[in-house]
């Protein structure tokens, strides 16, 4: 099943729309774990198992994992969300941005070597940066919109033919890149009207939402703004503030029901 689907049918089944980043850094860890790769496999999958029932979706950020050398621990922890949770989407979080036979080697290593669900994209070089996520047999891309950073707008709000960077990124995901694949955007939090302009544009589309959480997005706000017309069509990420919350793994599930609950409530 593709990533659009298996996301449709968790958004149904879990009632949710919380996607729990999986960002470890060893240096928050609760004290009963070691800070070495096996500590980080650990910990994850105690989180991925205090969070499943709360979540749409997990994204795994690849940086915090190959930072250390953990990309062992990397698969290991995407195997045992396939395992143990067949149901819930992952989306590795990379960022990817480059062309030809190097980003056809980066769609393997994302769907082939971690079995992830779908991977974010970067699309500033251009159509050619996309497509090798999209033709690959397991594939879906969820490529860099409006992002939730400070500096989103120094170009993503640059002025195009009478519309801002990012709505051309918009419409062309509606038009040539879904005709080409399973294509979805990642549009931030911390910027609820520009979440809103791109719904208007994409329909049902799905829209990864970062910000929630510790960069301060507001629940009711992104639902307001960014779900479809089915009450769904969001995938709503909040890492550091679930894994890290205060009462270790049990905090983390309480923060989790919680951060679920309130997008529900907004609804």
């Amino acid at each position: 099943m593709g990533f659009s689907s298996l996301l449709e049918r968790r958004w149904e089944t879990s009632q949710s729309l919380l996607c729990v980043g999986l960002d470890p850094d060893t240096s928050r860890f609760p004290k009963s774990y070691s800070t070495d790769a096996e500590g980080i496999e650990w910990f994850l999958t105690d989180i991925v198992d205090a969070t499943a029932e709360y979540a749409c979706a997990f994204k795994p950020q690849i940086a915090y994992f190959a930072a250390v050398g953990a990309e062992q621990q990397l698969e290991k922890v995407c195997a045992y969300i396939r395992d143990n949770y067949p149901d819930i989407p992952i989306i590795l979080d990379a960022k990817r941005g480059d062309i030809g036979d190097t980003a056809r080697m980066y769609a393997r290593e994302a769907f082939d070597r971690y079995g992830a669900h779908a991977v974010t994209v970067n699309p500033y070089m251009g159509t050619d940066t996309i497509e090798p996520y999209l033709t690959h047999p397991q594939g879906a891309a969820v490529v860099l919109c409006r992002t939730s950073n400070a500096g989103s707008g120094d170009f993503q709000s640059q002025v195009i033919d009478g519309e801002p960077l990012y709505v051309h990124v918009a419409q062309r995901a509606t038009t040539q890149w879904a005709q080409m694949g399973d294509v979805s955007l990642v549009v931030g939090a911390t910027y609820p009207e520009e979440l809103a302009t791109v719904r208007s544009i994409v329909g049902d589309m799905a829209l990864l939402v970062p910000g929630v959480g510790a960069q301060g997005g507001d629940p009711e706000v992104v639902v307001r703004n960014g779900c479809n017309a089915r009450g769904t069509g969001v995938i709503v990420n909040s890492s550091r503030a679930i894994l890290y919350a205060e009462g270790g793994i049990a905090g983390a599930a309480q923060e989790a029901q919680r951060t679920r609950d309130a997008l529900n409530a907004a609804r």
